[in-house]
């Protein structure tokens, strides 16, 4: 795979430094180096202590990524909501795993997607999982078709520019509910369970905001924005509230609303495509076991 640039400083400076401003990391350039890619300026082979000007025109190759032997193949087809060279976003279901685990090596997304991108024949087989959901949450999941990719949207990841919303409905003490609203409450381990999450003033400082889209005496929708990363963050925090989420079992979630997972859903993802530099905003629509409930609202 190749990127091109032109050089814009007037100042002289070093390829390698000028790449390091362009998102190549040492990694990447050592794999440029020793895996049969190429750095060109001017159309010529140059090292990274190459000293570039205005107006040069520069060019890398990136060698092809080869498959993970380790990952295994779920032939099964994928629901697209945008693709390009260097970015792959798809709705997941319910019920399936974003990436496998040792006693689970097949049926997660990571497989289905390793599926697809061997029935493409596509250049790069390595499979980059950007942003997961847990098993039982529908929704938005973003891939990225090659390392510069993966690693051009951790930066955004960091900084806190890829923007995921997400819809849960919610049992319980709705009324209390604002309209608007943020729960900064700390998360940690609940010592009685190796997954349960709890609220607890030793825990990571964890945000979440959410705003009221619809609700009846007992049961509401909400569209929620995380502003960390903690595990089970949603679930945690609307359960600290009085609402936990519908079909949450872990939770104290109701189970007899016609859910009989987590009713959570990735419905936005929104982010600056590092290489076209347009925003991506991208959607959705809730699953039909969430959307049979709201519409009863």
């Amino acid at each position: 795979m190749e990127f091109n640039w032109t050089v814009e400083k007037e100042e002289t400076q070093q390829v390698k430094a000028f790449l390091k401003e362009q998102g190549i990391s040492k990694g990447l350039l050592a794999k440029i180096k020793f895996q049969g890619g190429k750095i060109e300026v001017n159309q010529s082979v140059e090292n990274v202590l190459y000293k570039l000007s205005f107006g040069d025109q520069v060019k890398i190759t990136i060698p092809d990524e080869k498959e993970h032997e380790t990952l295994l193949v779920d032939d099964v087809s994928l629901e697209i909501v945008f693709e390009d060279e260097h970015y792959l976003v798809v709705n997941k279901p319910a019920g399936i795993a974003s990436i496998p685990a040792q006693y689970h090596p097949n049926g997660t997304m990571a497989n289905r997607v390793k599926a697809y991108f061997k029935t493409q024949n596509y250049q790069n087989q390595v499979i980059h999982v950007v942003t997961r959901l847990d098993r039982d949450t529908t929704g938005l999941m973003l891939f990225a078709k090659h390392g510069f990719a993966h690693a051009m949207l951790d930066q955004e990841l960091r900084k806190k520019e890829v923007i995921k919303i997400y819809q849960a409905l919610v049992a319980g003490d709705v009324l209390t509910l604002n309209k608007h609203g943020k729960i900064e409450l700390p998360i940690g381990r609940d010592m009685s369970s190796i997954l349960k999450r709890t609220i607890v003033e030793t825990g990571q400082q964890a945000k979440t905001e959410y705003w009221l889209t619809k609700r009846n005496q007992d049961k509401a929708l909400v569209n929620i924005q995380l502003h960390t990363g903690r595990t089970h963050q949603i679930r945690v925090h609307f359960e600290a509230l009085g609402c936990p989420l519908l079909g949450d079992e872990m939770y104290g979630g109701k189970m007899d609303s016609g859910i009989s997972r987590q009713a959570l859903h990735c419905c936005q993802l929104s982010f600056m495509h590092p290489f076209t530099k347009q925003r991506l905003e991208l959607t959705s629509p809730l699953a039909a076991d969430m959307k049979k409930i709201v519409d009863q609202l």
